[in-house]
């Protein structure tokens, strides 16, 4: 018999029942106990689960703004396909994952709006929304967003901006990190020049990657005033009809590296400038601009200027860039280096905006090595893939100057 049993005496007439009672509980008591151990450790794995509310049209909860109400930190909010008329929610938990199941989850505003700020509020800290549509934000002051951000670190995926009066706005967080990647943002701006499509208040940190940013109306289509910017592998454009301002406005300066963009200023354009540094006075402890292999077009019949640079800028790299069309290539203090002024037929298809080098190109092979700055490499590794995507560059031989590396025509 082993020693961690206890033998159950033999029942007579005489045994007081108590007895046998405790005797029985006592003998089954390991057995429970070893039980409850080997539950512990499955118990704890599905306590560290983030749990997921769902929502849709068929689920108990019918709206996002109801999965908003009972929401803990840490949860993850999937939201079916599907077109969500007039609801607006805040968000006060923290670590969120919102993402839309089956396809984009599209909140269409119709009028509603979360404390007259924007169809979703956002005032937890790090938080993540994932295949989600935003459009139609109006609120009484006319600077209504798809996204108000109010919390600290806040991550976009897959989203899709359009017809707002402001794509997203972002307060003032130094302690905040912005990540927008393979999201498009259009039309959106009420034509005052003060809304935009993105507009990235003093945080530490904003990336734009991989996304198609287009159409704003009057207003930038792409406005950040962060310490540090990254804005790589791009495509920000007016095409034919766009009446945007400037097509990325860094207005404070800062340590910013605009790396690999496919750029386009449209003839409707009521600003000369289509990139600008600075403009609004230089406000960072570091006010560097690595602008490196970017390919930009200029199509105001007038031209103007590619780039303003602010003066007193601490450093102004423009490195392998292909710039076309009438224009100013700098204007304000800035060291070029080894860029090409391609003509309108250097392009595949200029007037269908695919500005892959055409074979014999001038900037075929004709990149250098642009180095690091800070710590950060600056020779593009990528480019940017129409609609929303990346492509892999390749590294091993010859540096191609502009955003596209050449790709021989089939």
């Amino acid at each position: 018999m082993s020693s961690d049993r206890v033998p159950i005496p033999r029942m007579t007439a005489r045994t007081p029942i108590f007895l046998l009672a405790v005797t029985l509980a006592m003998s089954l008591a390991p057995a429970s106990q070893h039980a409850a151990a080997a539950d512990t450790p499955e118990a704890m794995r599905e306590s560290v689960q983030p749990p997921v509310l769902h929502v849709g049209p068929a689920r108990e909860l019918k709206r996002p703004s109801a999965a908003a109400q009972i929401a803990r930190d840490g949860d993850i909010i999937e939201i079916d396909a599907g077109i969500y008329e007039g609801d607006a929610a805040v968000w006060r938990q923290h670590r969120l994952t919102i993402r839309g199941f089956g396809g984009r989850a599209h909140l269409r505003a119709d009028g509603a709006h979360a404390e007259g700020k924007a169809i979703w509020v956002v005032k937890g800290n790090d938080t993540t929304i994932e295949g989600v549509e935003f459009s139609g934000a109006k609120v009484p002051d006319h600077n209504g967003a798809g996204i108000r951000l109010e919390g600290a670190g806040l991550t976009l995926r897959d989203c899709y901006f359009h017809d707002n009066e402001n794509g997203i706005l972002t307060g003032a967080n130094p302690a905040s990190d912005i990540v927008v990647e393979y999201s498009e943002f259009a039309h959106n701006g009420i034509g005052d020049g003060y809304t935009h499509n993105l507009y990235i208040g003093h945080v530490r940190s904003f990336t734009l990657r991989f996304s198609y940013v287009h159409h704003a109306l009057v207003g930038h289509n792409v406005k950040s005033r962060a310490l540090t910017n990254y804005i790589t592998y791009n495509r920000i454009m007016d095409e034919k009809d766009g009446t945007s301002s400037y097509a990325i406005d860094l207005p404070n300066g800062g340590l910013s590296f605009v790396i690999g963009n496919v750029i386009q200023q449209g003839p409707a354009t009521e600003n000369p400038a289509i990139i600008s540094y600075g403009a609004e006075g230089l406000q960072h402890p570091v006010n560097e601009l690595y602008f490196v292999n970017n390919t930009v077009v200029n199509d105001l019949p007038t031209g103007g200027r590619f780039l303003f640079i602010k003066a007193g800028t601490g450093a102004a790299r423009i490195v392998n860039n292909v710039f076309s069309g009438r224009g100013e290539v700098l204007s304000g203090p800035g060291e070029l280096r080894n860029n090409v002024n391609v003509p309108k037929p250097g392009f595949v298809d200029r007037a269908g905006f695919d500005y892959r080098l055409k074979d014999g190109a001038a900037a075929i092979g004709r990149g250098i090595d642009p180095g690091s700055a800070h710590g950060f490499e600056l020779r593009p590794t990528a480019e940017y893939a129409h609609k929303a995507q990346k492509r892999a560059r390749n590294n091993s031989g010859k540096l191609d100057a502009g955003a596209l590396e050449y790709r021989r025509q089939r």
